[in-house]
């Protein structure tokens, strides 16, 4: 059994260690380097978060010069905002990824729990926007009509912070290190309270899809496929949750596919969904203007006779 020591007068975040470490504290040099890539979560777990947050943030660095000058072009600081805040997600989800063995290393839950808080945080501030946008029910009038989604995402995911800080710091429970042990009861609550909420919201978005209310909704197949995708991976997480607060090995076996699967796919997605749409919608809308502006100087008059 390890050794506990009190420090006097030292903060320390009073979590329980991960019962699956199997790295020794100290640096990551050497054996300890090797013992993450094969024992901590396994190697293809590791390398399929890194590789996929790594080619996610290479293709907006790609795509940066073009993306800026769209977003000049259209003057939206909303949408200037929320790209901005990919990015910002983008890269603490690569350092999330990079910095896995954290979690199984004693002395690093502090900083693991913090590094997973602000990444799962920002995603969920994201996450919440696009749902918010899209009950609004008035894509039609343009992409600033993301500043009341931006404010109710900031009062959500401040609240969740909250909470989840309050679990943390106050009961103890270490709400970000994964194991399959299921005497933490309050945490698979918590988790199975918040994958609910968002298998509900998503679930009621599909129903509108498919009632006397889906004109209010974006008529884009790609929202529709997103909010199904969503859909399927939350009630996924929620079943996963339940499993394993009751003890469940297969549980815990498939919410680790789920979170690996959000933290890899999510923001791509997103972008693909969202983002990907607006830039090229700008790109045409461009084009539309300077066609008005020569049709109006005279160029096309030659073509009516």
């Amino acid at each position: 059994m390890p050794n506990i020591h009190r420090k006097g007068l030292v903060l320390e975040i009073p979590i329980s260690q991960n019962p699956n470490s199997t790295l020794k504290e100290g640096n990551f040099d050497g054996p300890s380097l090797f013992n993450w890539l094969l024992e901590c979560h396994g190697f293809l777990h590791n390398a399929i978060l890194i590789l996929t947050s790594l080619a996610f943030v290479i293709y907006l660095a790609f795509q940066a010069k073009k993306s800026f000058r769209k977003l000049s072009n259209g003057r939206s600081s909303i949408m200037i905002g929320y790209y901005g805040s990919l990015w910002l997600v983008s890269l603490l989800n690569f350092a999330w990824s990079c910095f896995q063995a954290w979690e199984c290393t004693p002395g690093k839950e502090l900083s693991w729990n913090m590094l997973s808080l602000f990444t799962t945080s920002g995603m969920l501030f994201l996450e919440v926007s696009l749902i918010a946008f899209l009950l609004q029910g008035n894509y039609a009038s343009g992409f600033e009509d993301l500043t009341r989604p931006f404010g109710v995402s900031a009062l959500v995911v401040g609240l969740d912070i909250l909470l989840k800080v309050v679990y943390l710091f106050g009961f103890g429970i270490p709400l970000f290190i994964d194991s399959n042990d299921h005497s933490h009861r309050m945490k698979w609550s918590l988790w199975v309270i918040h994958r609910l909420v968002l298998t509900a919201i998503y679930g009621l978005i599909l129903f509108m899809y498919h009632s006397e209310r889906s004109e209010r909704l974006p008529a884009r197949p790609a929202f529709y496929n997103y909010i199904a995708i969503m859909f399927i991976l939350n009630a996924l997480a929620l079943f996963a949750c339940a499993l394993t607060g009751h003890g469940a090995g297969f549980g815990y076996w498939l919410y680790g596919i789920t979170i690996v699967c959000y933290h890899a796919f999510y923001l791509p997605l997103l972008y693909v969904t969202f983002l990907a749409d607006f830039f090229q919608e700008e790109g045409l809308h461009l084009e539309n203007v300077y066609y008005s502006e020569m049709k109006d100087a005279g160029f096309f008059d030659d073509d009516w006779d």
